[in-house]
């Protein structure tokens, strides 16, 4: 599905419009806890300040580097690193036929199957079980190989 550019823009200003509804609800915002509203200024400040070394942002750079890896066949729509969350429109695997779309969260910076969460979709809906599981342990192998490499150097 191709967005002309009047419907690309319609989209746009309807997530920044509620990006900063958002942000301009109180203390009772459940989302007051995700910097949108309420909350400690002092802390939003820190969270939008940190930097770029690995000590700072709380993903695992190599579950990173795995995911975008392993699902290159897919476009990357959307990207958050201090969240971690990854989200990729839909493609076709080579060879195959069914398109899928992703969306990866990394939530803690240990190598770590607990640290990855994928979700997969297809034109029905959710992917098969298995395939989300092979998925995930694709990207755990590249995640290892990618830091067995990095320590060899």
């Amino acid at each position: 599905m191709t967005l002309t550019a009047p419907a690309r823009i319609t989209r746009t200003t309807l997530i920044l419009s509620l990006a900063l509804s958002l942000a301009a609800c109180g203390s009772s915002s459940p989302f007051g806890s995700l910097g949108f509203g309420g909350g400690s200024t002092d802390n939003a400040t820190r969270q939008a300040a940190r930097t770029r070394g690995a000590e700072n942002v709380a993903v695992n750079r190599y579950l990173w580097a795995a995911s975008i890896d392993v699902l290159s066949f897919l476009p990357i729509q959307s990207v958050d690193p201090f969240t971690g969350v990854i989200v990729m429109g839909p493609g076709t695997p080579p060879g195959g036929s069914s398109a899928y779309r992703a969306t990866i969260y990394i939530t803690d910076p240990a190598l770590d199957a607990r640290s990855l969460n994928v979700a997969i979709l297809t034109a029905s809906g959710p992917a098969a079980v298995e395939t989300v599981r092979a998925i995930e342990d694709a990207i755990l192998s590249r995640a290892r190989q990618l830091r067995i490499a990095d320590s060899a150097l």
